[in-house]
């Protein structure tokens, strides 16, 4: 039987305890995860793509209970040949709101389209995470909040420098 590879992708600006919870939830599913960290034209990072790079492999370094083997990898480009290029035979995505579900179910139809051999599944984040994300860590920090239930320690210091850095600017 061959290996069964699966993509895990997103920005990770940063990455999340939400984003680690799908990630070893998806390890029990595939042989192989690539944790695909993704240049986004659409979108300014917080974080250089070396930086996001990092601090992934940090934290799936660091990951207890990880149930098949992790890659981190960056990727530039259309997700549906990157994961063509990998021979993933599924992406990974997780879904927190009904908001999520629109844009996914739009981007899973075309990506069906583009190769119908790569299914796409969905893991629904669980409820202690469901209103996690990387924009609102960023906004809650840079407002003095704590986020520290959210993220890894390795994270918030990074945000803290970085914090620091764009302070000094000003």
């Amino acid at each position: 039987m061959s290996q069964r590879t699966g993509i895990y992708p997103g920005t990770f600006d940063p990455i999340t305890k939400g984003h680690l919870h799908i990630i070893q939830r998806a390890s029990k599913l595939v042989d192989l995860l690539v944790v695909g960290v993704a240049k986004n034209i659409n979108k300014e990072p917080l974080f250089s793509d070396g930086e996001r790079f990092e601090m992934v492999q940090c934290d799936i370094d660091n990951l207890p209970d990880k149930q098949c083997d992790i890659k981190v990898e960056f990727f530039d480009g259309l997700l549906i040949s990157y994961a063509q290029k990998k021979k993933a035979s599924c992406i990974i995505r997780g879904l927190r709101a009904v908001s999520d579900f629109e844009y996914e179910f739009q981007m899973t139809g075309m990506n069906a389209k583009l190769n119908p051999e790569i299914e796409t599944v969905f893991l629904m984040a669980s409820d202690k995470w469901q209103f996690v994300s990387s924009s609102f860590i960023k906004e809650i920090f840079s407002l003095g909040g704590d986020i520290s239930e959210f993220i890894t320690p390795a994270v918030e210091t990074l945000l803290k420098e970085k914090l620091e850095i764009t302070a000094n600017k000003a």
